[in-house]
């Protein structure tokens, strides 16, 4: 495949984000280059997403656009992968414009792929017929080799790499199409994380995020012993070179609260919780098939603050779920009043086939009452946290520098010698600053000079 180029359209979660690095450094590895205008590109992969219909929509149309630039490059191959290639499979083909198809789990296959279409003209399909079964141990080692060999920041921020340390997921939250595409948890083994950490760290890494759909559900059985989420984060935490460390996303059912103690513990495990409540009301938890009630997520969001007391939460919530009364939304609004969260994703309810709400519950939520819920819980969100960032005016903070603000004409006539950067503190709040380039992917201290409800300005220290 040498001197072919390719283009990367990526759609959806960070676990997206992931396997789109990891696909990228794997074709350049092959000796294709990567592009980012499809106009240049001898194949265009698209990563998707299911979780929502427009994800999916999103998808649709940017095929559309395709189709146009295919009639001008007949030789052009079009892959989808991911999430809506698992739940769509061979319907995908159907599209004229599409090529290829692959699944979440065939994403070490997608190369190959590539290269037999080339070679033979031929379409190219490869998704687990049986999603909810459990992959092979040797095709498990299979996924997790790929996952060590190509796993990079080049793909990433500077400085900052993301390990995935479980796939799938068990819990069967009735609105989402997860478990029907990523298949049932599986955690990787211990050693082959750790030693992807050591060597991430010794190629000048600083930050790692340990990803999975339900991570504090990570165990693994090992020599007698069961490994869990909070084992991993203490030996990882010991690796040289590992400044910070991060983990998301956690379920707030059966949270071990060990997990607390160790981020009270250790000084590079970062003070955050992305932890999603959903809604405010327990009839709504309930037929979500969410598994605890709003009391117990309060108390579980309570016991966190009282043993790491700098500890920022940001979470999710679903309006317009079906059945969710203007009493039920009300709860959903007293929770966050309580919770305080630092940011929040607020997402309208959207059917997703073959899921419990789909095939059990009507859509009966009109679309003006879900924007309306929509509109006034993200308004609430962002008052709450414009107050609270108040108290970080006049306080210097550490920051992991990313790079250059993409709104950095925001405040150019301010500072024109140097550009505007942004970074994030050790609890995931979003700071902005001028400063010189040489600082992306380094540690600054800066101090804080402004606060809104999404970002810090600051000044470098």
């Amino acid at each position: 495949m040498n001197c072919r180029k390719f283009h990367l359209k990526n759609f959806g979660c960070q676990m997206n984000k992931l396997d789109s690095g990891l696909l990228a450094a794997a074709l350049a590895d092959r000796g294709l280059e990567q592009t980012e205008n499809a106009s240049d590109a001898d194949v265009v992969i698209i990563n998707t997403c299911s979780v929502r219909q427009h994800a999916e929509d999103r998808v649709l149309s940017h095929l559309g656009h395709l189709k146009h630039l295919k009639k001008s490059r007949p030789g052009l191959l079009i892959a989808v992968i991911g999430c809506m290639a698992q739940r769509l499979g061979k319907n995908l083909l159907d599209h004229d414009t599409v090529d290829i198809v692959a699944g979440p789990a065939q994403l070490p296959e997608v190369p190959d792929l590539i290269q037999n279409a080339f070679d033979t003209g031929n379409p190219q399909f490869a998704v687990t017929e049986n999603i909810r079964t459990p992959d092979a141990p040797r095709r498990q080692q299979h996924i997790d080799r790929f996952e060590f060999d190509f796993d990079s920041d080049k793909n990433h921020i500077k400085s900052q790499a993301f390990i995935r340390v479980m796939r799938g997921c068990n819990n069967f939250c009735s609105y989402c199409i997860v478990p029907y595409v990523r298949g049932p948890e599986i955690s990787r083994p211990p050693k082959i994380i750790i030693e992807q950490a050591r060597r991430l760290a010794e190629a000048g890494i600083k930050q790692i995020t340990l990803l999975g759909q339900n991570v504090n559900a990570y165990r693994f059985l090992e020599n007698g012993k069961t490994w869990t989420l909070a084992d991993l984060l203490e030996t990882i935490s010991q690796i040289e070179g590992v400044r910070w460390l991060r983990f998301i996303t956690s379920h707030p059912g059966k949270f071990d609260e060990s997990i607390l103690n160790t981020m009270a513990a250790l000084p590079s495990l970062c003070p955050y919780l992305h932890i999603p409540a959903q809604s405010g009301s327990d009839k709504i938890l309930a037929a979500m098939n969410r598994g605890y009630s709003a009391g117990q997520y309060i108390e579980l969001i309570e016991k966190a603050r009282t043993t790491v007391p700098d500890v920022a939460i940001a979470g999710d919530f679903i309006v317009g779920f079906p059945g969710e009364s203007d009493r039920d939304f009300a709860d959903t609004l007293e929770l966050v009043k309580k919770v305080r969260y630092k940011n929040c994703f607020v997402f309208k309810y959207s059917p997703r086939p073959d899921t419990a709400a789909w095939q059990l519950a009507p859509d009966n939520i009109p679309p003006e009452v879900k924007q309306q819920r929509n509109m006034q819980l993200l308004e609430l969100i962002n008052e709450i946290a414009e107050e609270d960032n108040r108290h970080f005016v006049g306080k210097t903070l550490e920051v992991l520098v990313e790079g250059p603000s993409k709104k950095s004409h925001l405040n150019a006539a301010e500072n024109e010698q140097l550009p505007q950067l942004i970074g994030r503190t050790n609890n995931d709040y979003i700071v902005v600053f001028n400063g010189p380039l040489s600082l992306t992917g380094r540690f600054a201290r800066i101090t804080i000079t402004k606060s809104s409800a999404l970002t810090l300005h600051a000044s470098v220290s």
